[in-house]
């Protein structure tokens, strides 16, 4: 193998130049400007939302989703486990308190049955969350109508973190818009990227108002610059919403992709004895950010590495928050008694190339070397 074969890289469409250089032309390269506003217009409209807010990461999106809830020091706040560790960070930028939630096995997302043990538990202890983060693992949306049935009838708002869904669908809703508010990311290895970056999703205009205001320093509408509350520095610059302007004209196949490539995987190793793909609801479609799967026979750490000698990247499952040291005393509801699924998939799982722009000559290195790795035979 000549070149490395990596996980996820960006995957530009040729638009963004035109962007960009209408910026640097109009020296409008700041956190407002044209491009910031055109890129919210046409994200809320991709997503069916009333309103989509840019700003300079998912973790500031989620951040400022907490804050516009209500969630203060000492607040509680529920999160699913299974997930990159800047899902929970800004519950600690608060000062709340955070309680982690199992995955379930159906979709690797959030377990309802999880989440109706611990709310049923805090009711009885009186420290109900104000808020539940509900992520969407590689793509995969989560049980919504169970989920959703849960935070109402406990009148708990959810925020949905679709950072790896964008372009996901479930029951004919778009990712980012089956919470009460969805948080975007466009990181480098995501669906598409800013650069860097991210987007506050909401129907109300409120809490948009709101966001924006603590997005951009909390200034009080006054001629001098008053202050009363702390605000933050969380808008995205005018140079990457014109990136972004040029990624959405091809996310939809960037999508299809993603899609392509999962089911060449899955239609040529799922034979295999013990593989196991991460599984899609129904009447879903994710967007396949990245190609899961589990492994019943083999180590997947010997794996990946065996991969990485011959110049093919691959990455583990997430480890589960309730397993980081940064969340040791943190409490943590399994799917069911004894079933931790989220410690099971991390054990047990790993991550393929699924970038939109991996070829098929290439993906079919990938198979090839995994399907002998899996016999048993050395690779070279």
């Amino acid at each position: 193998m000549q070149a490395k074969i990596l996980l996820s890289t960006p995957h530009l469409s040729g638009f963004e130049q035109h962007y960009i250089d209408q910026a640097l032309t109009s020296n409008w390269v700041t956190t407002l400007g044209p491009n910031v506003t055109a890129f919210e217009k046409a994200l809320a409209q991709y997503d069916d939302a009333t309103s989509a807010l840019a700003t300079s990461s998912g973790t500031a999106a989620i951040h400022l989703a907490l804050l516009t809830l209500g969630v203060r020091p000492g607040d509680h706040v529920f999160c699913s486990s299974f997930t990159f560790v800047a899902s929970a960070n800004p519950i600690r930028y608060i000062g709340a308190h955070a309680t982690l939630i199992d995955a379930e096995p159906d979709s690797w997302n959030m377990s309802p049955q999880a989440l109706a043990r611990a709310l049923a538990a805090a009711e009885k202890e009186g420290t109900l969350p104000k808020a539940i983060i509900v992520v969407d693992l590689f793509g995969q949306t989560a049980n919504y109508h169970a989920l959703t049935a849960l935070a109402a009838a406990y009148q708990v708002p959810i925020i949905e973190d679709a950072a790896e869904s964008l372009g996901a669908v479930y029951c004919g809703r778009k990712a980012g818009t089956l919470g009460t508010l969805g948080v975007h990311s466009f990181n480098g290895n995501k669906m598409i990227t800013t650069s860097g970056g991210g987007a506050l999703i909401t129907d109300n205009p409120d809490i948009r108002e709101q966001a924006l205001f603590l997005a951009t320093q909390a200034k009080e509408p006054r001629a001098y610059y008053h202050h009363e509350v702390t605000g933050y520095n969380y808008r995205m610059s005018n140079v990457a919403a014109g990136i972004g302007r040029g990624q959405l004209h091809v996310l939809d196949q960037r999508v299809e992709r993603r899609r392509t490539i999962f089911n060449t995987y899955a239609t040529q190793l799922q034979a295999l004895p013990g593989v196991h793909f991460q599984p899609e609801l129904p009447n879903s479609q994710g967007s396949r950010w990245l190609t899961a799967l589990t492994l019943d026979h083999h180590d997947p750490w010997q794996i990946m590495a065996a991969l990485q000698k011959v110049g093919i990247e691959t990455r583990a499952l997430w480890q589960p928050l309730h397993q980081q040291p940064l969340f040791r005393n943190v409490p943590f509801y399994p799917h069911a008694p004894g079933q931790d699924v989220s410690t099971a998939l991390f054990k047990t799982g790993l991550c393929l190339p699924s970038g939109s722009n991996l070829t098929d000559v290439q993906q079919q290195m990938v198979i090839n070397t995994l399907r002998r790795l899996l016999k048993g035979d050395e690779v070279r």
